[in-house]
């Protein structure tokens, strides 16, 4: 490597997905049945909130002991498995705003950091790849020195807030506590938003419990499709079935994953359970997950046996393209295409669209391995390096990089493929250097992404991604070693000649040379036949 590169790190097999969460519609709600979860969902949700209010007002100072009071305090007002639940999705929330304080801290000293280095170099002096250079102008360069203020100040409280143990998390979303006060640019009414508020801050979520009933003795689906669960104790009046249960009247059935679910409730195995309703659509539904075991990674060298497809993800499409197992590209690159505008959900259903034609078309073509960049955006992101090319900026920030990788490695694993993760650094530069021209043809164009892809695979593999290394000095030929680096020395055939393909060569002589030649109209004099004509065979004729 040259002293101004940095070190690449290894490629590494991604490891599986540690849970399984499947979704499906409750169909066939009466009236009754909406009231119940209704009453159900707001009243563990108002317990929800007095929990989450009690778990920031401990800080750093909670333990072991001040869980155990939580829960019992919740016990009454619910049951001890409800409150269980409930203090336990308390906490996750807690620690997740927790780690949210974190990188909006890191963000904030970087973005202080940038500021004070590019304040501190002359006006108009030029950066490099690696860094900015300074400001152009003396009023961009004011500007700058008062938002280091700002972040200073910014920064000071937040890590004191740090320090201190303190959380800024809303049950039911920042978001949309904030569109209250912007109903008209959201289209919505205040009787819209307050459902959509009172939705999102109730609590219906069961985790399972090993031996068991069905898996959990909160919410219970049986084989069947039959719902059903266990009533707050102030709600214990609205139960319709023996021990203060709630049947529900539709039966539900999951249509992904439904056989392995229906395996674990059959042998009493853990399944959580969580009921949400969408206001927008109308409609109730039901996520069931559990736990797997980590399966065990696939050896590097097993999963490269059949080649690798190396995938270049870029903001609206990703570029494939198949290597075999010398390094070499074959066939034709493949664009998967989707589109990132829009809701959550479609952005969301865009990505597993894209995802599930790559993983189809990998299983078509035998290859067991796909390998994927290991990107990560955070150090990128911040305006203060970024400044005036906002959109470069808007580029980096929309590719889903987080939300894509745990995708195609959930989706990979059930479809008994291995993601392989690679360094990104120079693979677009090295790529477009060694592999987009000599691949570009008058029938096929080769994109800047389709020789990333390749080169993302090529690490993959281990080889390097120039096409040839540097031939001898002494003679062009092959006598101080084979130069080209596709294949590897004990590569079987290396050395062969070409196997010989049937049928006529390239300016051969086909065998019945002599009829047509005698047959063909000269091309000298338009019209004019030779002085041999065809004449055609009598034909035989039999009785």
């Amino acid at each position: 490597m040259d002293e101004g590169l940095r070190k690449l790190a290894a490629p590494f097999v991604v490891p599986g997905p540690s849970g399984v969460a499947i979704r499906t519609r409750l169909r066939r709600l009466t009236a009754a049945d909406e009231e119940v979860l209704r009453r159900v969902g707001a009243h563990l949700g108002a317990l929800a909130c007095r929990d989450l209010k009690a778990r920031c007002h401990d800080g750093l100072g909670h333990d072991a002991q001040a869980w155990a009071a939580r829960k019992r305090d919740l016990t009454p007002l619910s049951s001890a498995r409800w409150a269980g639940a409930i203090t336990k999705a308390t906490h996750e929330q807690w620690a997740l705003a927790r780690r949210g304080a974190l990188a909006h801290l890191q963000s904030l000293q970087a973005g202080v950091r940038m500021l004070r280095y590019r304040l501190a170099l002359p006006l108009g002096q030029k950066g490099s790849k690696k860094a900015p250079g300074g400001y152009r102008s003396r009023r961009e360069w004011h500007a700058k020195a008062r938002r280091l203020q700002v972040l200073e100040d910014r920064l000071a409280r937040e890590r004191a807030a740090w320090e201190a143990g303190r959380v800024h998390v809303v049950r039911g979303g920042k978001r949309l506590a904030r569109m209250r006060h912007q109903l008209p640019a959201a289209r919505l009414t205040q009787a819209q938003w307050r459902a959509r508020w009172e939705a999102a801050r109730w609590f219906l979520r069961a985790d399972g419990e090993s031996g068991k009933r069905h898996g959990n003795e909160t919410i219970r689906i049986s084989p069947d499709g039959e719902v059903s669960l266990k009533l707050p104790a102030p709600l214990s009046n609205l139960a319709n079935a023996p021990h203060g249960r709630y049947v529900l009247t539709g039966r539900i059935r999951f249509a992904h994953r439904g056989t392995e679910r229906a395996d674990r409730v059959a042998a009493n195995r853990a399944v959580a359970y969580r009921i949400h309703h969408d206001v927008q659509r109308g409609r109730w539904y039901v996520t069931a997950s559990w736990q797997k075991p980590v399966s065990q990674p696939v050896p590097l060298a097993a999963a490269l046996a059949g080649g690798v497809i190396g995938v270049d993800m870029n903001a609206d499409h990703l570029a494939a393209w198949r290597l075999d197992v010398h390094g070499n590209p074959t066939g034709t690159p493949r664009r998967f295409s989707y589109d990132l505008t829009g809701t959550a959900d479609h952005r969301d259903a865009q990505l597993r669209h894209a995802l599930t034609r790559l993983l189809h078309w990998a299983r078509t073509c035998g290859v067991r391995a796909i390998a994927v960049e290991d990107l990560d955006f955070t150090t990128e992101r911040t305006r203060e390096k970024h400044g005036r090319n906002r959109r470069f900026r808007r580029l980096i920030s929309g590719l889903p990089t987080g939300r894509l990788r745990a995708r195609l490695v959930s989706m990979a694993d059930a479809m008994g493929l291995t993601v392989i993760a690679v360094d990104p650094a120079y693979t677009s530069k090295w790529g477009a250097q060694h592999w987009q021209k000599p691949l570009t043809s008058t029938t096929r164009k080769t994109t800047r992404h389709d020789a990333a892809s390749i080169a993302i695979g090529r690490r993959a593999q281990g080889h390097p991604l120039r096409r040839r290394t540097t031939p001898p000095r002494t003679h062009q030929s092959d006598g101080c070693g084979h130069r080209i680096v596709q294949a590897a020395p004990d590569a079987p055939g290396r050395e062969g000649p070409r196997r010989r393909l049937p049928g006529p060569r390239t300016r051969s002589v086909p065998p019945d040379a002599e009829r047509t030649r005698a047959t063909r109209t000269p091309t000298t004099v338009r019209g004019v036949r030779g002085e041999r004509e065809w004449v055609p065979d009598s034909l035989l004729l039999t009785d």
